[in-house]
């Protein structure tokens, strides 16, 4: 079995993988040589793991990591991946981003493909069918939306997303939320758009905190899958398990 941990800013996201498989998710917000210790302890076949952090961790982690398992692999820029990469500035480029690709390759090999993440911010990212990841664009999330227009205006209010979101506002609140929610699924459909133009059989996969908001109110067809990029993550570790 292979442990995957992905330590982001607000939460941490570990899964357990049989056979490529997820068999166990937990999310939590502290993620320490306790909660690692009972893991393994609950999962006694666990052999390989591999660490992706943006967030705060204890120092001696990765330490830890390395005498708990047979292989222990720490993702960052130069670790070796299953798909080539032409990122230009590949020190800037978000891991999450870059497993998220790797994911969606594990998923629909030879594909052209757009990966679309939903959460903080959003980003779109294009895969061709030689399994090349091109690059794509990122853009301020959901909630980043609502509260930029409260920091940054003297009167408007901050709000959260709503079902109640007409095509016209007739108060600030529906104003705000239909402008925040309605600009944002006619962009993500203007980028799937774009790229059909030119890849008509791109498959599009959305992912993220927020992906459960748009997945039904788009108009283009799209595949849904959570835990994409843990999915790339796991795909990382065994790439670099068989090629120690």
């Amino acid at each position: 079995m292979n442990l995957v941990i992905d330590i982001g800013n607000s939460q941490t996201k570990v899964a357990l993988f049989d056979a490529g498989e997820i068999v166990q998710t937990f999310l939590m917000k502290l993620f320490d040589g306790d909660q690692l210790r009972n893991i393994k302890q609950t999962y006694p076949t666990i052999t390989n793991a591999i660490l992706s952090t943006v967030g705060t961790i204890e120092p001696n982690m990765p330490e830890i990591l390395k005498e708990e398992f047979e292989f222990f692999l720490g993702f960052n820029h130069l670790t070796p991946v299953p798909i080539e990469n032409l990122y230009e500035s590949k020190t800037t480029l978000g891991l999450d981003r870059l497993a998220a690709a790797v994911g969606a390759v594990a998923l629909f090999p030879g594909r052209e493909l757009l990966v679309i993440d939903a959460g903080s911010a959003i980003t779109f990212d294009l895969i061709d069918r030689n399994n090349r990841f091109l690059g794509g664009n990122i853009s301020p999330g959901l909630a980043m939306r609502f509260k930029a227009l409260h920091t940054f205006t003297s009167k408007l209010p901050e709000i959260v997303a709503g079902d109640h979101y007409p095509e016209f506002g007739t108060t600030t609140e529906e104003a705000i939320r239909s402008g925040v929610q309605l600009g944002m699924i006619y962009e993500i459909d203007g980028v799937i758009d774009q790229i059909r133009h030119k890849w008509p059989e791109c498959k599009v996969i959305l992912t993220g905190g927020d992906s459960h908001f748009f997945d039904k109110k788009l108009k283009n067809t799209i595949f849904v899958k959570f835990g994409l990029t843990l999915i790339g993550l796991n795909r990382i570790l065994e790439f670099n398990v068989i090629n120690k």
